[in-house]
């Protein structure tokens, strides 16, 4: 069920359900850090593997004292400039965050969402909030409520309605070892960004066995459909003859006649823009049947490499 209404959703999450909850980043699937069934819930309902941790989700920045300890002076300097915002630390746990949020590690995911909506809930709530992607492991990211309703219909007793979100990618998530900046999930905010503040950062956004951070497995973010990440559109579209094609690209059209359709993420060219229709456009494709996407490559800086990255881990040519 789709609904604006904070106050069932208030209602839902103190009885230990989870809901659907709109972030500027994605939907996520929601619940209170401290209910073992709650969480319980959420990765049954994902059939997300229990050694990929979630993130924790706070109302103030006032609070991260009580989910983590021991804050690096570099990531209070971040969470001042880019919180509420699409950004997560990845920092020393609080004893009070149980285990099973953290997938066992020292080390909690925290962040502010930047979504009116989310906050509103947020400042209702006397706990933080658990809230991992809402869509089934591996599957693409919802960046509406009807995404997240398609995926899970009744398996959720609400959606809250937030609209579409506005970043539409998640949040990058950046950790710390000894004197160490990483970078654990290429995000909304891009390594440019971050290095602008802090200086040079190290990527390490890659583990199958014990991933440090959400978003780490090698195939995530995947539609059903067979996709492609290419530098050479129209030479791929000929090694697929009598398949229905979709392509994805950055700004310009394809003069090629032999497609089902083509999707430009940015006329003009803005990064910003073509990562916030990422993975709306993927759903788009998805619900046309298409038996393969055919995805072009991206500038490998700034917001493309994000969008590389996502790309990446969704197709079949890794």
């Amino acid at each position: 069920m789709i609904s604006n209404a904070i106050e069932l959703a208030v209602e839902l999450l103190k009885k230990e359900d989870i809901i659907g909850f709109p972030t500027e980043t994605v939907y996520g699937l929601a619940g209170n850090i401290y209910s073992e069934k709650a969480i319980d819930t959420i990765y049954r309902t994902k059939q997300r593997p229990s050694f990929n941790p979630l993130i924790v989700h706070i109302k103030q920045i006032e609070d991260l004292n009580k989910v983590a300890i021991e804050i690096p002076e570099s990531a209070k300097i971040l969470a001042k400039l880019f919180w509420p915002g699409p950004l997560t630390l990845l920092l020393k746990k609080h004893a009070s965050v149980p285990d099973r949020i953290t997938a066992g590690k020292p080390t909690v995911a925290v962040r502010i969402p930047n979504h009116p909506v989310a906050l509103s809930l947020l400042h209702q709530l006397d706990f933080p909030l658990a809230a991992p992607s809402a869509n089934p492991f591996s599957s693409i990211s919802p960046t509406s409520a009807e995404h997240v309703e398609n995926y899970f219909g009744d398996k959720l007793p609400m959606v809250l309605d937030g609209g579409v979100c506005k970043a539409g990618i998640e949040s990058t998530i950046v950790g710390f070892h000894d004197d160490q900046i990483i970078i654990y999930r290429l995000g909304a905010i891009s390594k440019e960004e971050i290095e602008k503040i802090v200086g040079p950062v190290s990527l390490l956004n890659k583990d199958e066995n014990a991933p440090e951070a959400p978003g780490m497995l090698s195939r995530h973010y995947a539609p059903k459909s067979t996709l492609f990440l290419t530098t050479n559109v129209l030479e791929k579209v000929k090694l697929f003859p009598n398949k229905k094609i979709g392509l994805l690209l950055f700004k310009q059209p394809e003069k090629e006649q032999d497609v089902a359709c083509q999707i430009i993420l940015s006329p003009s060219g803005n990064l910003q823009e073509a990562t916030s229709k990422l993975y709306a456009s993927l759903h788009e494709l998805d619900s046309m049947q298409i038996d393969i996407i055919l995805a072009e490559r991206f500038p490998d800086n700034g917001l493309g490499r994000t969008i590389n990255d996502r790309l990446e881990r969704a197709s079949k040519n890794r």
